[in-house]
């Protein structure tokens, strides 16, 4: 194709950038009425991004609709292979009723809500994002936090809100490593710097959730519990992207987190056990489940997650593109998968027919999550590939010295664009090394900044928000959602451009 993106087509770069932003204003403004399903929002946001293009950047119509088939099968693969892959195996748990003992023991190491919220939204949700990522955490942790007993507005909130932090370290260190592959930079620069900017919001997102849940009150009942967990992935997720780089420190973190709560219930207790009706004792969920389950019995229950985490863990050292895998065998959906396989004999009362039985249901169940998705990146790769994300990112950088603080917000746009810290970086990294070099700054900090600055704006992601209703059974209420996360996503986007601004100044 001869075409050329313009960066300012209508001779103005702010005139130019708010043209730009016609498709997320419309896209945002659907969400926020609450009248309009996800899916509708998000084809009308592709259809004005389609509109833009064409007749604002001339981009010719045929190379348009390539690009938005290109970020439409970007999100079947491998985006969605991981997330139908990951809730395949959160059927399986299910069907087999080994779910109800994995339950039973987050539910025996404590009857309390607020502990519960912080072992499974929290640290397992914290180590779910290192070895999958692409929505996994809300997915699985949503189901898990209703399925003991959470009101289903109340856990898809929590989780959303919980999935922050830890995403710079998806799948083991992705969005990081994209960051600084995009920008030319080496990958232990960006690191160290993620390792600065994320551990303050680390620290107090384990009070955010529990003040949403209970109020400040009842939340310092449960301040030694909020303290360990997060000093616990704040510290550790510091030590490990300062020393070993962005690669374990998502899982690392997570299970240094998830094993500190543990340790730390297992001695200590708060003086009441709270529960949705106040100061009434939450009990264990129903059923034989009652007493300590035997580990051999923990362990088959917990055989899916156990193997999901190992061979991710693998898959995210490279060893199959090493062996010369192709792609689909290498991507960490295809791990995921194979966990789910060899878990199928491991589980009682499934078989080969229950197993594909459950993954036809699971993709049914997710079938209008999967349109929004494949909609909203076909929108978002084509305001890229028109250089209608080009435009924005360039009005945002010319706010000069204050790019610090704006450099974060461009991350933070980026993944409400895409859903993707990963593709927020591959979108605006490059912007964000050449005007780092241009105003004398240093690019890593840069880079580290749309990293940390991406994370905060998961939660209120049109993909996110997809992923969160369909696994708490709120499917049309994306909008809901929305209004209740944006604030608690514009608070943590301010904090990290807070950090970005200081570090900076160093």
């Amino acid at each position: 194709m001869d075409w050329i993106p313009p960066a300012s087509p209508l001779g103005s770069t702010g005139l130019s950038a708010l043209v730009a932003a016609l498709p997320l204003a419309v896209l945002f403004a659907l969400l926020a009425s609450g009248k309009a399903k996800g899916w509708i929002a998000a084809l009308t946001g592709f259809l004005a991004a389609l509109a833009v293009a064409t007749i604002a950047w001339r981009m010719p119509a045929l190379p348009a609709l390539e690009a938005g088939l290109h970020g439409a099968w970007y999100a079947l693969f491998p985006i969605l292979w991981i997330l139908v892959a990951a809730l395949w195996i959160y059927q399986l748990s299910v069907e087999s009723g080994q779910f109800e003992i994995v339950k039973a023991t987050l539910a025996g190491l404590t009857p309390d809500r607020r502990l519960q919220a912080l072992l499974v939204a929290f640290a397992f949700g914290a180590f779910l994002e290192g070895t999958a990522g692409y929505g996994v955490p809300v997915a699985i942790t949503s189901a898990m936090l209703i399925g003991l007993g959470f009101p289903p507005v109340t856990a898809a909130l929590l989780c959303l809100v919980a999935n922050s932090s830890p995403v710079a370290f998806a799948a083991a260190g992705v969005p990081v490593t994209v960051a600084a592959e995009v920008a030319g930079l080496d990958v232990l620069s960006v690191s160290r710097f993620v390792g600065l900017l994320l551990p303050p919001l680390s620290l107090i997102v384990p009070a955010w959730l529990c003040v949403m849940l209970c109020g400040w009150r009842a939340s310092l009942e449960v301040l030694p519990a909020i303290l360990v967990a997060g000093v616990t992935l704040a510290a550790t997720q510091f030590l490990a992207a300062t020393l070993l780089g962005p690669w374990t420190t998502g899982v690392l973190s997570g299970l240094a987190t998830m094993a500190a709560l543990a340790f730390l219930v297992r001695f200590w207790k708060p003086g009441r056990a709270w529960d949705f009706g106040g100061a009434v004792p939450a009990v264990l969920p129903a059923g034989p489940m009652d007493g300590r389950i035997p580990i051999p019995r923990a362990l088959r229950a917990w055989s899916p997650w156990l193997l999901t985490s190992a061979l991710v863990l693998v898959w995210g050292t490279g060893l199959p593109r090493t062996l010369g895998a192709p792609a689909f065998l290498s991507s960490p959906g295809t791990a995921i998968f194979l966990a789910g396989c060899i878990s199928v004999p491991l589980l009682p009362g499934l078989g080969l027919r229950k197993a594909v039985a459950c993954f036809g249901g699971t993709l049914w169940s997710m079938r209008l999550t999967i349109l929004t998705v494949c909609l909203v990146l076909a929108m978002a790769y084509v305001m890229n590939a028109a250089g209608m994300s080009a435009a924005l990112g360039i009005a945002l950088a010319a706010t000069g010295p204050l790019f610090p603080v704006v450099s974060a917000l461009i991350g933070w746009v980026g993944v409400l664009l895409t859903g993707s810290d990963t593709s927020s970086n591959a979108l605006f990294c490059g912007l964000q090394r050449t005007t780092a070099d241009r105003l004398g700054l240093d690019p890593a900090l840069m880079a580290a900044a749309n990293t940390a600055g991406g994370v905060t704006g998961k939660m209120v992601s049109p993909q996110s928000l997809s992923v969160a209703t369909a696994a708490a059974g709120l499917a049309g209420r994306e909008g809901m959602l929305f209004r209740r996360a944006i604030g608690h996503s514009i608070a943590q986007a301010l904090l990290v451009a807070g950090i970005t601004a200081l570090v900076a100044l160093r």
